[in-house]
C-alpha cells in the first residue's frame, strides 16, 4: 500500500467495540502502546477486522493538542 500519510503505526487489533453505526478499534503497537480508532461498522466488516488482525494505523491530522495537569 502506498500513501502520502507519513504517520503510520503498525499493530495488532486487541479489541473491537461495535455500536449501531460506529465501532471503536483498539490497536496495540509493537512497543506495547495502545491507540483507538473510531471507524464505521461497515469499514470493520469490509476490512474483515477481528481481534488479532494486523493493521496499519494511518494518522493524518491538521491539529494535535496536548494538555498537562
Amino acid at each position: 500500500m502506498k500513501t502520502s500519510i507519513r504517520n503510520q503505526i503498525s499493530g495488532t487489533v486487541v479489541k473491537i467495540t461495535n455500536g449501531g453505526v460506529m465501532s471503536e478499534v483498539v490497536v496495540k503497537t509493537a512497543g506495547g502502546e495502545e491507540l483507538a480508532a473510531v471507524v464505521t461498522l461497515s469499514s470493520v466488516k469490509n476490512l474483515k477486522l477481528k481481534k488479532g488482525s494486523t493493521v496499519v494505523a494511518l494518522i493524518k491530522s491538521t491539529n494535535v493538542s496536548l494538555g498537562v495537569e
